[in-house]
Parts: structure tokens; sequence; C-alpha cells
């Protein structure tokens, strides 16, 4: 026969102290876990994670339902049959004030859109609410967090009762009981009716602030992210702190922050076209030059201070102007690069470059016929690479090698 641990948590959420008997020990994923004839803490469920604290000053791992029982799983085994159990209070109550927003928040949906909650989920950052809504503009959300903190400005009495199976049809529940048998139920006074397990304040002011902060497409739903209380305060906190410096480095008021932020947006957007056309204009110098110095159409330099796109864009520049192969390698000490590219025009399969010099520089590479790039980390032998290369092409195509 299964004793039931009777919870205290029922009747006082705010009781985080208690002393309890053990009435059977077992082990769950390898750790201890006992079952106590009495607790204070909530097991997970219903979208709620379950307590944090410590038992005879053993930290709790968690707290789970299971076969019926309630199990304490423990971070290390415990002694004698008498406990002093402690609810880590700060943590409970941030569970009481999202707990109880949430059902606030869903039946503010519920009453200005009809929109039912599908799912909740209580994260350690951030609450989720799943809404059954085809969509969310922005003033529809406005208006149900309006509503909801309403409700919480009004300090409503929050009330937590059991109501037998015969007698349910009396309640009116936003949403069907999942159980059967004798429901707990939740009254957020006269505005909200749910059955639920968990916990929450005595009134809805102890709530604090519920702020949506985002909201996206799931399931043909609408999942709200929100926050509640001391969570919905240290989020406005530090939003306003960031808020501040910005204006003051922008050295505008924090309600022309987000202005002039898109006014810089479209200047850097402007400045990013001057630049491009000007670095092209720089490319195509430094094309034309690369290509008057080589005197030949094997192309060989060994770049510092340059970084690969800058090279292998100045590769490509190349053999569009005729028919060359380039041979560029880029030694910044810590790691060398080597780019080896051809013209359509000239019938070498470069990848065949790459187990000729990859040993040299203890690099691995690859690519296309016309286009091979290699990585190494060793430079010492990287003019023995470049040479080796330049050997392979002119004995493919007979180019005389500078």
């Amino acid at each position: 026969m299964i004793v039931e641990t009777k919870r205290l948590y029922f009747n006082d959420p705010y009781q985080w102290e208690f002393s309890a008997k053990i009435i059977d020990r077992l082990r769950h994923n390898n750790f201890p876990a006992i079952v106590l004839d009495r607790t204070c803490f909530y097991p997970e469920g219903g979208g709620q994670p379950s307590d944090k604290g410590t038992i005879n000053d053993m930290e709790i791992r968690e707290v789970i339902e299971h076969e019926g029982r309630i199990l304490h799983i423990l971070a290390g085994e415990i002694a004698g049959d008498e406990v002093e159990g402690k609810v880590d209070g700060s943590i409970r109550f941030d569970h009481m004030q999202q707990h109880a927003g949430q059902h606030v928040l869903s039946q503010a949906f519920y009453k200005l859109y009809g929109a039912e909650t599908r799912s909740f989920h209580l994260g350690e950052e951030v609450s989720t609410v799943e809404i059954a809504m085809e969509s969310a503009i922005d003033l529809k959300i406005e208006k149900v967090e309006k509503r909801a903190n309403e409700i919480v400005f009004k300090n409503l009495e929050i009330r937590s009762y059991f109501v037998e199976k015969s007698k349910i049809q009396t309640i009116p529940l936003r949403r069907p009981p999942k159980k059967t048998g004798t429901i707990r139920v939740i009254e957020v006074d006269k505005f909200d009716y749910t059955a639920c397990g968990g916990t929450h304040p005595f009134r809805t002011g102890e709530i604090g602030l519920i702020k949506i902060l985002r909201r996206e497409r799931i399931r043909d739903n609408i999942r709200c992210e929100f926050l509640c209380g001391w969570r919905a305060f240290r989020d406005y906190a530090w939003k306003t702190r960031d808020l501040r410096i910005l204006s003051n480095q922008m050295t505008v008021a924090e309600k022309e922050v987000v202005s002039t932020f898109e006014k810089f947006q479209s200047e850097v957007k402007d400045l990013k076209k001057q630049n491009r056309k000007i670095r092209e204009k720089l490319v195509g110098l430094e094309v034309e030059e690369t290509i008057r110095k080589s005197g030949g159409p094997l192309i060989r330099e060994i770049f510092t201070g340059k970084t690969i796109d800058e090279v292998r864009l100045l590769a490509l520049n190349i053999i569009k102007k005729g028919s060359y192969v380039v041979c560029f390698a880029i030694n910044d000490k810590q790691r060398v690069h080597l780019i080896f590219a051809r013209s359509g025009d000239i019938d070498i399969d470069l990848r065949e470059l790459v187990p000729l010099v990859s040993s040299l520089v203890e690099g691995k590479g690859g690519g296309q016929p016309s286009l091979v790039q290699i990585a190494g980390t060793n430079s010492t032998n990287l003019d023995k690479a470049m040479e080796k290369a330049a050997r392979f092409i002119k004995e493919k195509q007979s180019i005389e090698v500078y």
C-alpha cells in the first residue's frame, strides 16, 4: 500500500522549512532518494520545475512524482529517520510569481480574444505560454499585457481549494482538468479558475509586473515569452542601464535612440557602398601593378599583413585579365595560406598541387581545378612550397618561371 506524502505547500506556499519522517529509501538514476510522510518541496509538474533546497543540509537534486509517490532525489546519503527540510525561498517565490502570472496572462488572452492556452513552461530565465491564436499583432499583445497588469494592480485574492468530482461542473474552469477525481482549483478572485497543483502567492499584487518580451509562430499557435515580478524588474533594470549608455554615447535623449540608430544604419549602408567602390578601384590598380611586375604568365608573391579574402580577390581578378597562373601565399607567422588560381584557357588541374606542397607547410587543402587553397602551420618551408608549385606549373604548361 502506497502511503501518500502530505503536501504542505498546498495550504501554505510560504512555509519553506519543515520536519518530517522518512518512510522509504530507494535509488533513482544512481542517486539516493527518499520518500517523506510530509513535505514542503514541490515536485516538477504542470510546467513548473521542482523546488530547490536541502534535507538535513544535503542538497536536493530534484523532486519528482514517481509511481504515485514524491521522490526527493539527493546529492548524497543522509542518516536517520527524522529530517529537517529547507526550501530555497527565493526560487520558490520566483516560481510562484511566474506561475500565477501565467494564470492571469492566459485568462487575459482568453477573455479578450477567446484564445486558449495550449502549454506552459516555467524556465530558469524566462517562461513561455503557447496560445491558440492565428495572429498576434502588437496591438493585441499590448491589450493582453495591459489587462493582465490591471489584475495585478487590483491585488485580487488568489485562493486554492479542492473540489469533488461531482461538483466540478459548478466551477467555471478556463480549461477542462487533465486529472479525474477530486481537483485542486486556483481561483484569481472571480477572474480566473484553473485546475492546478502548483504554488502561487496569496494575492495578485505579489505577482508584480507581467511583461511579454517576444512572440513566435509554432504549431499554428503563438508562443509568448514573458517575465513576472523580480524577473521583470531585473530585465527592466539592465535594459534601462544599457539604453542610458547608448543615449549618452549618441548624445541624444533616450526616446531618440532608436531613430538615431536607424539614421546611423542608413549612413553606414551608404558608407559601405562608397567603400566598396573605392575598394574595387584599389583592387583594379593592384591587379594592374601585380601583372606589370610579374613579367610573365606565372605570377608569384608572398604577402604579409593581408587577409585571405583580400588575396583571393586579387588572384581572381588577375585571372580574369588574361592567361595567367597565380601562386600566392600569406605568411602571418602563426599560419600560412596558399592560393593557386588559373584562367579558364589554361589546362591544369591545380588540385594536383595539394599533395605536392601540403606536407611542406604541414597543412591541408582542396578546391576546384581552377582554384585551390591550402592552410598550414609551418612557414619554414614556405619558399620551397612556392618553388615546387612553380616547377609543377612549368612542367605542365612549359611556362617560364620568374
